[in-house]
């Protein structure tokens, strides 16, 4: 495994270095005290702020003195930690403002090549405000408003951290509480197949696997367990691929369900759609999309499962592409959520379109378990904002910062900011669509969270 990301902690004495230390190991390892000097030595620790683990470097306060003095040979050591690391927190007091030796350690850090981001310790309350202010004559852009004490500003500085040290060669391992379940998205393809009773399904999976290993009839209501079938199927590149078929019962209106076991057996159904990862709603096509239909998607999309709709029974039907096209039309309209779900024509029966369906559940899971660099993401990000500005609601600008993708399987993004509570459904949605079609995740659930950023210095707050 590459080494983690290293950040090195630099400033003047008593800004606050070793409490920022402390904050993201999560452990009081650095002593800290009211007198300058206490660190002399750099000290490193492994820290993790929401998600995000790198080495963090807890260094000397930065004095002029000469090399061969012990403050100039704690400078020798903290210049060191800052060439070997892949960013600096350039941490200044914002209660005290800039002081020279702040400038002085601005320019230095300017003539070096490793990236910077200034941190105003200590801005809790509002005798902070004027340094914050000062702080972006440093040079290196917006500041991070911070108090390493009370732990307020941690989600700013996840966002002006991340994109300076993620890793570009580790597409799945940078983060999130979703990288167990990226590691193993290739392995067997795990396939639900669901759908009214009668759709066909059984008869479906009997036909993908050459042999009647499920119970078939014109019975409805024959499937009650869900059964879950081990298969390889030859890829359209001659390759084997593992895929588990999982059989379902069928799912009638709640209000058509009053018998007890037909109850269990829809519960076990939804239940295979929870552990599943790609699931068909199998439609008759001679009698076409109903409500149930619908509510059935509904509940795969908000489970977060990747979906795909199938026409079955295409050989009967009657005037196909009508058919198709009023299907397609009230999915669009009726699953305005997700719009695009893939929507393909097959026969039980006779096992046309079979071979596309797999592949396209194949497709549909790996733009599930996709993920996005965040330096890419943001740059979207930053695109789409320009594009279409956040509305001001009552003339107060909403402040979109920054997104960050927190996990696959379905995608999941962190929008932080300020005001979210005041962004319209309808701007959300924009987002949304725009991850969809601008970043390759098709017609695969997205879930966009909120998250406003912690700020101790927004005035309304004050109030």
């Amino acid at each position: 495994m590459p080494p983690a990301p290293r950040i090195a902690i630099v400033g003047r004495p008593n800004v606050g270095k070793s409490t920022l230390f402390n904050r993201l190991v999560g452990k009081k390892l650095a002593l800290v005290d009211d007198m300058p000097g206490v660190t002399r030595d750099r000290r490193e620790g492994e820290a993790e702020l929401l998600g995000l683990k790198f080495r963090i470097v807890d260094t000397a306060g930065f004095e002029e003195d000469a090399i061969e003095t012990l403050p100039g040979r704690m400078r020798a050591q903290t210049e060191a930690a800052v060439q070997d690391a892949d960013l600096a927190l350039f941490v200044i007091d914002a209660r005290a403002g800039l002081m020279p030796l702040d400038e002085h350690i601005a320019r230095w850090l300017r003539a070096g090549d490793t990236p910077v981001v200034v941190l105003a310790n200590k801005a809790e309350g509002s005798q902070g405000d004027h340094g914050i202010m000062e702080a972006f004559s440093l040079g290196f852009g917006e500041p991070v408003a911070f108090s390493a004490e009370h732990g307020q500003g941690l989600a700013d500085l996840f966002g002006a951290i991340r994109p300076h040290i993620e890793r570009e060669e580790d597409e799945f391992g940078d983060d999130t509480e979703g990288d167990a379940e990226d590691e193993d998205y290739r392995g067997p393809l795990k396939l639900a197949i669901v759908g009214r009773p009668n759709a066909g399904k059984s008869t479906l999976i009997n036909k993908i696997l050459g042999e009647d290993r499920l119970i078939t009839g014109p019975e409805a209501g024959i499937t009650r367990d869900s059964i879950a079938v081990d298969w390889q199927w030859r890829d359209f590149d001659n390759e084997m691929r593992d895929v588990r078929l999982i059989d379902t019962a069928g799912m009638r209106k709640r209000a058509k369900v009053q018998d007890k076991l037909e109850k269990l057996s829809v519960a076990d159904a939804l239940h295979a759609v929870d552990f599943a990862e790609v699931v068909v709603l199998l439609l008759d096509a001679t009698l076409g999309l109903e409500v149930q239909d619908l509510k059935i998607a509904d509940k795969v999309l908000q489970e977060g499962r990747a979906l795909i709709i199938a026409l079955n029974k295409w050989d009967v039907s009657e005037n196909g592409s009508s058919l198709y096209q009023g299907v397609r039309a009230a999915l669009n309209e009726g699953l305005a959520q997700c719009r695009g779900v893939p929507l393909l024509t097959i026969s039980g029966a006779t096992g046309k379109g079979i071979d596309d369906l797999i592949n396209a559940a194949f497709e549909t899971r790996e733009a599930w378990s996709k993920r996005i660099q965040t330096s890419l993401l943001n740059r979207w990000f930053d695109e789409a904002l320009e594009a279409n500005p956040p509305p001001a609601p009552g003339g107060k600008r909403i402040k979109l910062r920054y997104i960050t993708q927190v996990r696959t399987r379905p995608p999941t993004f962190s929008v932080f900011g300020n005001r979210l509570d005041e962004l319209p459904e309808s701007y959300r949605r924009y987002l949304v669509n725009g991850i969809r079609k601008e970043l390759g995740f098709g017609a695969v659930p997205v879930r966009l969270n909120l998250r406003g950023s912690t700020n101790p210095f927004d005035k309304a707050k004050k109030r």
